[in-house]
């Protein structure tokens, strides 16, 4: 018999109607029944938190993944209900939070509430329960609308429609219908790089360029934050004419504040080096993240600055992959 334990978060597939909109109202017990019951898995329920998952912050990772934790030796799979709009950022959190977790932990959730008509809540929990139950593999997935993938490459890029999640810069893990699941991909092992820390930082910032990006930000970061995230342009780079944002990168540098540079390109990662408008970001101390998708970046950067401050240390281990989440070259 396998044991299963689903954690309720809240989010759109817990949902009811209030004279606000719709809000997370669905006790846990009530969310449990709409599984599918299978032979040889028994299903358990516990009721975590009940929010939008807007509402949604580290602190709240952090207490998802103690529950997991602590449940560790009682079930053989754990299922997180979760709001969509940020289950990608609590998907790759809990990817690092419990790094080293050797069962499987999948998050599902869904576009339209439970109990409404055209709900694909349902199809999303019974998909999630046939890959927990049926898995070899470890870690931390995310499925939906019939698709499994790795918890640090799941992105949100729809707002209504059904396939609301895309595996970014990653193959897809599975897929899974009507109870059966088809292996897509077989995730290479990682060799551990740290022991599994609960610790966050969370005086992270993300900056998303734009033409007329004012430099002046850049004094509140050095005085504020640890680490910063810049969504650059294209494969890299930042303006350095008239609003020159080099001086910047370099003044977090010196201050021993890591500055991480993804792009906002959502696919095909970036060559920081392959213009000048790049390589110049490189030279002032800029990290570049390859791959990794902004949800996965953001988590990341506060598990490892929980774990250490010292620059270097951060620029390797941001640059190691970790729980899938990059492909850096």
């Amino acid at each position: 018999m396998k044991e299963v334990l689903v954690l309720t978060t809240g989010g759109t597939i817990a949902s009811t109607k209030t004279e606000n909109g719709l809000a997370p109202g669905l006790a846990a017990e009530v969310l449990v029944s709409y599984f599918e019951r299978r032979p040889g898995v028994n299903l358990s329920v516990e009721n975590v938190m009940s929010k939008d998952s807007t509402n949604m912050q580290p602190e709240d990772w952090v207490e998802i993944a103690e529950r997991i934790q602590a449940h560790h030796q009682a079930y053989d799979a754990f299922i997180v209900t979760h709001g969509t709009d940020t289950m990608g950022y609590s998907a790759a959190a809990l990817s690092y939070l419990l790094y080293g977790f050797d069962k499987p932990v999948v998050l599902t959730g869904s576009q339209v509430p439970l109990g409404m008509a055209e709900t694909d809540a349902v199809r999303n929990l019974h998909d999630s329960l046939t890959f927990a139950s049926q898995t070899d593999l470890q870690g931390v997935y995310l499925v939906f609308n019939g698709l499994v993938m790795a918890g640090t490459r799941a992105v949100k890029t729809k707002s209504k429609s059904y396939d609301a999640f895309e595996s970014i810069n990653y193959p897809y893990i599975a897929s899974v219908s009507e109870g059966n699941m088809v292996p897509l991909y077989q995730p290479e092992p990682e060799t551990p790089v740290l022991t599994p820390s609960i610790n966050l930082d969370t005086k992270v910032f993300v900056l998303k360029a734009f033409p007329g990006l004012t430099v002046d930000i850049f004094d509140y970061l050095a005085a504020n934050m640890h680490g910063v995230i810049i969504e650059s342009f294209g494969n890299g780079g930042l303006p350095f004419e008239r609003r020159n944002i080099i001086p910047g990168v370099e003044k977090l540098t010196a201050a021993g504040i890591p500055v991480i540079i993804t792009t906002q390109i959502l696919e095909e990662g970036q060559d920081i080096y392959l213009y000048e408008v790049g390589k110049r970001v490189a030279d002032a101390g800029g990290i570049t993240a390859g791959d990794m998708n902004t949800e996965a970046i953001v988590a990341k950067l506060m598990w490892v600055l929980g774990q250490t401050r010292q620059l270097e240390t951060v620029r390797t281990l941001m640059q190691t992959p970790i729980a899938h989440d990059l492909d850096f070259v």
